[in-house]
């Protein structure tokens, strides 16, 4: 989903003037649209789907991340305990 500045760059004005034709575009391609405003980037377009996609996968890895600081400061436990916190036998 990487974007392509040679093809995904689109003034805000096409976005006013055909905004279906950008919104296609994204969910044909699945990349973000980079809207500018005077030659200066000003929002990035992305399908729906897309955007849920990457919104779950920086959670994952923020919990990846958090587990990973966790083992590193010590904060452990074994699986005795770890089944006594969640209340298994």
């Amino acid at each position: 989903m990487q974007t392509k500045f040679s093809r995904d760059v689109v003034p805000l004005s096409d976005l006013k003037v055909n905004p279906s034709k950008v919104i296609l575009r994204t969910n044909d391609t699945h990349r973000p649209i980079l809207l500018t405003s005077r030659g200066c980037g000003v929002a990035v377009v992305q399908s729906l789907d897309d955007f849920e996609k990457t919104a779950e996968e920086l959670r994952f890895i923020k919990a990846v991340a958090k587990g990973l600081a966790d083992v590193r400061e010590g904060r452990t436990a074994n699986l005795d305990k770890a089944r006594e916190i969640l209340g298994i036998e």
